[in-house]
C-alpha cells in the first residue's frame, strides 16, 4: 500500500484553489495525499472556514505578521517567517503549497523548508520539504502582486500578446522559482476583466492539483 503523503495548504483569501485542492485529495487527481493543515495569515480568510468545513474537518492555524511583532517587542519580519515554518513544518510534510498567499516569505522560512536551519535552535534541521506557489501570470511577466489586473490590462492596450498561470518552486526571488506548470489561458480583446478572471481561475483550480501531484510523484 502506497504510503499517505501530507500536504500543508497556507492561504490568505476565499481559498478556492484550496477548495480544489480539498475535492483533489485522496482521488485519481491527487493520490494518496491528504491535506494535513491549513495556515492563515488573516484571521477572515474564508479558507480557514472551507478547510473547518471539509469532510473530514481539516485542522488550520493562523498567525498575522503584525500582530505577531506587537506581541513580541524586538522580534522582525524574520522571527515571523522562522515561526510560521515552525508552526507549519513541525508535522513532518511532504509539500507546502501557497494558494493565494499574500505574504513575500525570506529566509527566516526558506532556509527551514530547505533543511538547512533547524525549527528549533538545538535540533538538528529536518530534511528539505518543496515548497510550491500558483501565480496567475507566466514566467517572468508581472512577478508580485495584482499580475491579474497588469496581465488585462497589458493585453487590453496591446502590450502583450498572451498571458496564463503557473505553478513554481518558492525561491527568495519573488516568482521566480523554477516552474513545474505552465498554462496560457486565452484573453479576449475587450472582453470585461470578470469574464477573463473567471476563465483563469478555473485553470487555476486544475493546474495547482496537477502541479502537486507532479511534485509528490518526485519525492
Amino acid at each position: 500500500m502506497a504510503t499517505e503523503r501530507k500536504i500543508v495548504v497556507l492561504v490568505s483569501g476565499s481559498g478556492s484553489n484550496l477548495q480544489a485542492l480539498i475535492d483533489a485529495q485522496n482521488t485519481p487527481s491527487l493520490p494518496n495525499a491528504r491535506i494535513s493543515l491549513v495556515f492563515s495569515n488573516r484571521k477572515a480568510a474564508y479558507g480557514l472556514t472551507r478547510a473547518a468545513e471539509a469532510k473530514p474537518s481539516i485542522p488550520t492555524s493562523y498567525l498575522a505578521l503584525q500582530p505577531y511583532l506587537k506581541a513580541n517587542a524586538g522580534k522582525t519580519r524574520a522571527d515571523y517567517d522562522a515561526e510560521v515554518a515552525r508552526i507549519v513544518l513541525q508535522d513532518d510534510p511532504d509539500l507546502v503549497i501557497l494558494a493565494g498567499f499574500m505574504h513575500i516569505f525570506g529566509e527566516g522560512f526558506l532556509e527551514r523548508a530547505d533543511g538547512l536551519k533547524p525549527l528549533v535552535d538545538g535540533e538538528q534541521p529536518r530534511r528539505p520539504v518543496p515548497v510550491i506557489n500558483l501565480h496567475p501570470a507566466l514566467p517572468g511577466a508581472f512577478d508580485g502582486a495584482h499580475a491579474i489586473e497588469r496581465a488585462y490590462e497589458a493585453f487590453q492596450k496591446g502590450e502583450i500578446e498572451r498571458t496564463g498561470i503557473m505553478v513554481h518552486r518558492v525561491v527568495k526571488d519573488v516568482d521566480r522559482g523554477e516552474p513545474i506548470i505552465v498554462r496560457e489561458v486565452p484573453i479576449v480583446k475587450d472582453e470585461p476583466i470578470e469574464v477573463f478572471e473567471e476563465r483563469l481561475h478555473k485553470a487555476e483550480h486544475e493546474v495547482i492539483v496537477q502541479a502537486a501531484a507532479k511534485v509528490l510523484e518526485e519525492i
